[in-house]
């Protein structure tokens, strides 16, 4: 981790030594270590826990593409079936609509249509 060599833990044990003395090195190596243990554990529960987010977003977003995609066939399988159009009894050719003949189904009409009567300009 921080490429520590022998001759390195040596000069920090032997300076420890000198430091604390021989009655309370045992105690600072043990609160060290439990330390340094905890600090470890934090740190893998915490890149453990960015993994299974990291997973989780991409198997959001592999669901999420996947239900587009199923979307986009079915919509591809509606618009190109032909159970989507409708035939005659008679023949291959699709049904059309009747269209309107007469004066409005050239123009459509401005003014919407009021199924009742317009009295304003009835005279008494």
């Amino acid at each position: 981790m921080f490429d520590i060599g022998f001759m390195e833990m040596l000069v920090v044990a032997i300076i420890a030594l000198l430091v604390l003395g021989p009655e309370r090195l045992p105690g600072a190596i043990r609160t060290v270590s439990l330390t340094v243990g905890r600090i470890k554990r934090g740190f893998s529960e915490v890149r453990s826990q960015v993994e299974r987010e990291i997973g989780a977003d991409e198997i959001r977003q592999q669901l999420h593409n996947e239900r587009i995609l199923a979307e986009l066939e079915k919509q591809g399988l509606n618009a190109n079936s032909p159970s989507n159009q409708q035939h005659s009894p008679a023949g291959n050719k699709p049904v059309t609509q009747p269209s309107q003949t007469g004066p409005t189904a050239d123009k459509p009409s401005a003014e919407p249509v009021n199924e009742q009567q317009d009295t304003r300009h009835e005279q008494p």
